[in-house]
C-alpha cells in the first residue's frame, strides 16, 4: 500500500526557516505528482506547492519566493524548504501523492482531495 511519512515541522519565530520532508513508499514515486497542502486554524485545505513527475513546480501566491519544493527520486522523497516564515504560515502541513482510483492506501482526505496522504506535521510560527 502507498504510504507517506512527513517530518521536519516545529516551532520557529517569524523570519525563521524549516524544511519539511516526506518519505514515500509502496508506489512508483518517480511517476507520481507530489504536493504539499496545509490546514490552518480556519480548517481550510490549501494547496501550497506541487511538483510533477517531470520536475515542474507550482506555488501558491503567498509562498512564492519563500518556499521551494524539490524531489529526490532516488530516495523516494519530496522536500519543502520554507524560509521567511510568518505567523500566517502556521498550519498542519500534509504531503500527498496522486493515486489511481482503487489504489491500495489511497483515500479522500477532508476537503483536500483523493490520493496518498501523510499524517501531517505541525508548523507553528510565532511573531
Amino acid at each position: 500500500a502507498g504510504r507517506l511519512v512527513e517530518s521536519g515541522g516545529g516551532s520557529v519565530q517569524s523570519g525563521g526557516s524549516l524544511r519539511l520532508v516526506c518519505k514515500a513508499s509502496g508506489f512508483t514515486f518517480e511517476d507520481s505528482d507530489m504536493a504539499w497542502y496545509r490546514v490552518g486554524p480556519g480548517n481550510d485545505c490549501d494547496l501550497v506547492s506541487n511538483i510533477v513527475s517531470d520536475g515542474s513546480t507550482w506555488y501558491e501566491g503567498t509562498v512564492k519566493g519563500r518556499f521551494t519544493i524539490s524531489r529526490d527520486n532516488a530516495k523516494n522523497t519530496v522536500y519543502l524548504q520554507m524560509n521567511s516564515l510568518t505567523p500566517q504560515d502556521t498550519a498542519v502541513y500534509y504531503c500527498t501523492a496522486t493515486a489511481a482510483d482503487g489504489a491500495d492506501g489511497a483515500t479522500w482526505f477532508r476537503n483536500c482531495g483523493f490520493g496518498y496522504w501523510g499524517q501531517g506535521t505541525q508548523v507553528t510560527v510565532s511573531s
